[in-house]
């Protein structure tokens, strides 16, 4: 049996479910594209290629083999993309729940069978049908859950909103005894730039204090300024405009100091290395056309 426990995003990693890309099916046409940033790379005719994406999760897999993670993959489903985990599904503590997404989305939980007849029934759990919720929006952080939501009378026009106000109110029934604190993010179903899709596309927490921080996504200065206070100025580090859309704050961590980052993201990278972390560096550029990085394409089982 799986035993799961995640109570922060930085304790020492044992155990993740890695997506997939070994079968995404064709170019997905520009009405059924989920975000601006996929449909920039299909107009463009620069959408990711299935083996490119297929060697950059080898390249992740072999960071966490090299620190003897456990890591489970889902079963392949032809033609369907598989790529971010985080997506359907999250760990809080000792619960599995299974993420209220996109219609189109469904099967993907079904991929993940082996891993769910390992954890005991009784610890999953799922949603209520007008409760949207993603894992990319949710981040347990000790006593906290921070949620990332979008509370516009318009949400419904957003293809980019995920994560609904019922799904918070939601989590903090399950959780009672944790403080949930949600933010309002910034959502563009055309401009990239504009767009926070997660929580861990604008925010990360990391080891040692420190965060990744995007000020633009956050909606409400005092939520930003709430974030701000809780870690401390100087430890946050702040990322620009292309920064976010290059997908900066979409680092994972396989503990309080080692951080999966990708290669290009020079700015970042020197900035970890000089707070004393260990940064273990891969490609990851093809799969962020997709609007997702090596957070959501990971979805944490087991910390310590």
């Amino acid at each position: 049996m799986i035993q799961l426990h995640i109570t922060d995003e930085i304790s020492r990693l044992r155990a993740v479910v890695l997506g997939r890309a070994d079968s995404n099916g064709p170019v997905p046409s520009l009405e059924v594209a989920y975000d601006p940033k996929s449909k920039e790379h299909i107009k463009a005719g620069t959408y990711p290629k299935d083996q490119d994406m297929v060697a950059e999760m080898e390249a992740v897999e072999a960071v966490f083999k090299k620190y003897d993670v456990t890591v489970y993959r889902p079963d392949t489903i032809k033609d369907y993309n598989q790529i971010f985990t985080r997506d359907i599904a999250f760990v809080i503590e000792d619960k599995f729940i299974i993420a209220n997404i996109l219609e189109d989305r469904s099967r993907e939980i079904e991929a993940l069978q082996h891993v769910l007849e390992q954890i005991d029934s009784c610890k999953i759990i799922e949603f209520p049908e007008e409760a949207h919720i993603e894992g990319g929006d949710v981040m347990p952080w000790g006593d906290y859950i921070f949620v990332g939501t979008y509370y516009g009378q318009d949400y419904k026009s957003f293809i980019t909103a995920r994560t609904n106000q019922k799904a918070v109110k939601h989590l903090q029934k399950l959780f009672p005894h944790k403080k949930v604190k949600s933010f309002s993010l910034r959502k563009s179903n055309s401009v990239a730039q504009d767009n926070a899709l997660h929580l861990d596309c604008c925010f990360q927490p990391l080891g040692n204090g420190k965060a990744i921080i995007h000020k633009e996504g956050f909606l409400l200065e005092e939520e930003y300024q709430w974030l701000l206070n809780f870690f401390g100025k100087e430890n946050c580090f702040h990322i620009t405009k292309q920064e976010m859309y290059d997908m900066n704050s979409n680092v994972f961590s396989i503990s309080p100091d080692v951080v999966i980052s990708e290669r290009n993201f020079t700015r970042l990278n020197n900035w970890l290395r000089e707070q004393g972390f260990t940064v273990e560096e891969v490609p990851y550029a093809e799969i962020a056309k997709q609007e997702g990085l090596l957070r959501c394409t990971t979805l944490p089982l087991i910390r310590d």
